[in-house]
């Protein structure tokens, strides 16, 4: 399994020397033939969009969303490093576009690592050399390029979805910083499937909203935040909806590796809003309770203290009666009618130790509906994120 499982994908992982413990820190997905091929990507919504961003929207945007690959550097987030970093992300790709011998705006550029310093480009420059030099379309390949994006994360981000006639593959980095419009994350996906480049786009937004966009760690949305879905056409022409169904397994699949993997964190959860007047409003209210601090320290101490999650859903500025409110951890019923409901702790203690912790809250309204997902507040988050990190 690696992101270069569907035909028609090349990778490569190098370390050039931007992290001085000598990992892996650059990374090339590129397709096999230097050919461009329909791209599809989404960005942060940060209005401090690093320099990496702003070069690769301006690439999708002039190649009418056709591209060769992307060229990525961790360790470094090139973020609040005004015109030398516009620059230094644009020299990554002219030197990247120089070795497959294809336009630099066939290319996109993602880094990630830390703010407001600028690319050791002394060390880049002759490590995209090499980079290019070592690509390749086996399994090998993929993994090193998987590994050269990470920067906190404990380990490599994969997944794999197979359907009847293509496959989608994906590698990811993420484990703190998280928060919509995405996160402190990359995301690099493939398929072989053959779909237009407005096609693919469409799909992608609706499997990013589905999963990235329905995490939150930590409500705080990064600078560097990127998808990108490259299709070869290798398999042929595929359903659209299929298609979208699998990115969507794809990018819930990362999401969850993620979140397992926030800084620190031992205890994943996840919010489920029902009986909302409308699907808007229960994603909002949802992710109102997952960003709860107080809710993410309940979580942490496996304490199903209803309560807060009440008056954050009370303060989510969507419609709410507390007469109808019920929530259950679990599938237990721990408030009923808004007040406290007699339950079996043993039962919710015992689904606090399973892989995922279920919060679902009924506000009895309407038919909307929504889920967000997030983790504990705990020490390890603290002391991971206590210093410049």
């Amino acid at each position: 399994m690696s992101i270069t499982t569907p035909p028609g994908f090349a990778a490569a992982g190098w370390a050039a020397g931007i992290k001085s413990s000598g990992a892996l820190d650059l990374a090339l997905l590129c397709t096999d033939d230097g050919r461009p091929v329909p791209t599809a990507a989404t960005f942060t919504l940060n209005k401090a969009a690093a320099a990496p961003v702003q070069v690769s929207r301006s690439h999708l945007a002039t190649s009418a969303g056709r591209m060769v690959g992307v060229v990525v550097s961790s360790g470094n987030a090139n973020a609040a490093t005004g015109a030398r970093g516009r620059n230094d992300a644009e020299r990554m790709t002219t030197l990247v576009a120089d070795g497959l011998g294809v336009d630099p705006a066939a290319l996109l550029v993602c880094s990630t690592g830390l703010i407001g310093i600028p690319l050791p480009m002394e060390v880049i420059e002759p490590g995209l050399v090499h980079l290019v030099a070592a690509r390749g379309s086996g399994p090998e390949a993929g993994e090193a390029a998987a590994q050269g994006i990470l920067t906190t994360d404990s380990g490599r981000k994969e997944v794999l979805v197979e359907r009847d006639g293509f496959v989608v593959a994906g590698m990811a980095k993420g484990a703190g910083m998280l928060a919509p419009n995405m996160a402190t994350m990359l995301a690099f996906l493939t398929t072989d499937a053959d779909v237009s480049p407005g096609a693919l786009q469409e799909s992608l937004q609706v499997a990013v909203d589905a999963s990235f966009n329905s995490m939150s760690i930590d409500g705080c949305t990064s600078t560097n935040d990127t998808v990108v879905v490259m299709a070869s056409g290798r398999s042929g022409p595929v359903d659209v909806g299929v298609l979208t169904e699998a990115l969507v397994e794809a990018c819930q699949g990362l999401a969850r590796q993620m979140a397992a993997d926030a800084e620190g964190a031992e205890r994943i959860f996840q919010v489920r809003v029902t009986g909302a007047a409308g699907d808007g409003e229960a994603h909002r209210a949802a992710r109102k309770v997952a960003d709860s601090l107080l809710v993410k320290c309940s979580i942490n101490g496996a304490d199903p203290y209803w309560g807060r999650v009440a008056s954050e859903l009370g303060s989510a500025g969507v419609e709410f009666d507390m007469d109808r409110l019920v929530i259950s951890y679990g599938g237990i019923d721990v408030c009923r009618g808004g007040v406290a409901a007699d339950f079996d702790a043993t039962g919710v203690a015992k689904h606090f130790s399973s892989p995922l912790v279920d919060i679902h809250c009924q506000l009895g309204l309407g038919a909307g509906s929504g889920v967000v997902m997030g983790v504990e507040l705990g020490y390890g988050y603290i002391d991971e994120n206590r210093t410049t990190s």
